[in-house]
């Protein structure tokens, strides 16, 4: 066995080990196509006031400039499917945000990752990224074998459907990569543009980012939520699921086993006058640890305000 074998191996063993759900490496190289593609997004103003996705986009198409040096992107997925829900006369949360700040769970996950690595292999140069730096991430999942990108612009797994969190590790080592994942499984099936409330899933696996549910209650700081939005949101108060709940591939979801992403029990039980009644001393208590303080106490407020209207 090779080396870059015998490391590869390793590479997957101890991502496995760490509970992640897949694990595919890909080569660090320039995404052109991709570029190309999110260029045209920007142009269209896809983004809204979302200003940040228009920051550092020569190091998102390139990891090379991330990690100097870089050979490998591996790409991992971390299971996020609850068993539990909401009681059912509660403003709607989006599963991913039931249990404490991903950010944090998978950030020290990739560390440990990166530890392991340097323990079995040697010294590695690399760097984990988690939805907080300039990385596509659905680009690398693809590239890497982890599924394909549906209407609803997630990535799905056929095992195991789309309730998954993307992290990459970008590394200054060669590795075996994984064979792209080529073909779109979604085929005719038009169920999430359908459901969407705002109509905010277009054509070509593009979203509009500045007509989405989550984009109006967890990104617009500190604006009120347009009136032409009013009646649209089907009682979701942060994020949307709804084009995910019907996809058919989700069927194949199964409970996550990540403790750090266990439900706060408050998520699952306030109702809505009790989320109205909460004080923003006890929000900034009881959700500290949460993703549900990206949109602040005020925006919570504004939000829960809006689909009561």
């Amino acid at each position: 066995m090779s080396n870059t074998e015998h490391y590869t191996r390793i590479v997957k063993t101890t991502a496995q080990s760490l509970g992640f759900g897949y694990c595919g490496i890909a080569k660090a190289e320039q995404l052109d196509e991709d570029a190309r593609r999110l260029e045209a997004w920007l142009n269209q103003n896809r983004n809204g006031t979302m200003q940040y996705m228009e920051n550092h986009f020569d190091l998102r198409i390139d990891p090379r400039k991330l990690v100097p040096g870089a050979k490998s992107v591996i790409t991992v997925l971390q299971n996020y499917y609850p068993e539990q829900r909401q009681s059912v006369d509660a403003p709607k949360i989006s599963k991913y945000a039931y249990g404490n700040d991903y950010h944090e769970v998978i950030r020290t996950k990739l560390k440990e990752f990166l530890l392991q690595l340097n323990q079995q292999i040697g010294s590695i140069q690399g760097r984990g990224f988690v939805d907080s730096a300039p990385v596509l991430e659905r680009a690398w999942a693809v590239k890497s074998g982890g599924g394909w990108i549906g209407k609803n612009g997630n990535l799905i797994n056929k095992q195991h459907g789309s309730f998954y969190f993307i992290a990459t590790l970008v590394v200054d080592l060669e590795l075996q990569y994984d064979d792209p994942f080529a073909k779109d499984y979604c085929g005719s099936c038009h169920k999430c543009v359908d459901v969407c409330p705002t109509n905010a899933i277009l054509e070509n696996k593009v979203v509009d980012g500045s007509k989405c549910i989550s984009y109006f209650t967890i990104e617009l700081k500190d604006q009120l939520i347009p009136d032409s939005m009013k009646g649209k949101f089907d009682n979701w108060m942060f994020g949307c699921d709804s084009c995910q709940d019907v996809c058919p591939w989700n069927r194949f979801s199964q409970q996550h086993q990540e403790p750090g992403l266990s439900p706060i029990p408050e998520v699952l039980n306030l109702s809505a006058a009790q989320w109205e009644d909460l004080s923003e001393d006890a929000f900034k208590t009881i959700f500290k640890d949460s993703p549900i303080k990206r949109s602040k106490w005020s925006g919570i407020m504004r939000n829960l305000q809006f689909i009561k209207d």
